[in-house]
């Protein structure tokens, strides 16, 4: 099975990078990336990513905010926050908004795929960093 992700990140570098790395892994194919929170839940309407990579401080709508609005109308979309924010604050905050999982930007690639499959298959993923935070 061939996991949808959506990738959103206001930095283009970043998302291209992600678009590359991911590419090499079979089971999982990017359906799409935008550089903000208001694109990306216009682009959840029309593609239906079964996992959104969201970061969190983006010009206007915040991964937050866009957190909130895609999970409260596609319940089955997951989003797994991809941050440099190891902030108790940012971690607490997404995971209210409906994310299912946090990770920092500086974790390694595949501790990235494995956190796609990992909320693709309904559990929760917590970076080892931020992981005690939450009592996870």
């Amino acid at each position: 099975m061939t996991i949808r992700v959506m990738l959103v990140d206001d930095s283009e570098t970043l998302r291209q990078s992600l678009m590359h790395l991911l590419a090499g892994s079979s089971d999982l194919t990017v359906v799409g990336d935008v550089e903000n929170g208001e694109k990306a839940v216009e682009l959840c309407e029309a593609q239906k990513p079964q996992v959104v990579v969201m970061d969190i401080v983006m010009p206007g709508l915040s991964g937050i905010e866009a957190t909130r609005q895609i999970v409260g109308r596609h319940p089955e979309i997951r989003v797994l926050a991809l941050s440099i924010h190891a902030n108790r604050g940012f971690v607490t905050e997404m995971l209210n908004a409906g994310a299912s999982g946090y990770l920092l930007k500086e974790d390694a690639f595949e501790e990235l795929a494995h956190a796609i499959r990992t909320v693709a298959a309904g559990q929760r993923y917590l970076s080892p960093q931020v992981k005690n935070w939450v009592g996870a």
